[in-house]
């Protein structure tokens, strides 16, 4: 069975989460070989793992966005938070 291993960082989020949705298809419908059950369950803890670490990025710089006077958006140093 193939399938492609997560790159760190590599992929975009809505790949790596598309990839795990295909990885949770597969482990619902039950068909797959214990061996191979293994393996996408691993590689889905990965990926689960890495789109949620870049939510965490993408909500922080959420937080750091500011609105100016001017009504353009900027992001605001740590140190101005």
């Amino acid at each position: 069975m193939a399938g492609k291993k997560p790159a760190a960082g590599k992929d975009s989020f809505e790949e790596s989460l598309h990839r795990l949705e295909e990885i949770v298809n597969q482990l619902e419908r039950g068909d797959v070989p214990l061996e191979d059950s293994l393996r996408l369950y691993e590689e889905g803890i990965q990926l689960s793992r890495l789109c949620a670490e870049k939510l965490t990025r993408a909500e922080t710089t959420l937080k750091r966005l500011h609105k100016d006077l001017d009504g353009k958006l900027t992001l605001m140093d740590e140190e101005q938070e």
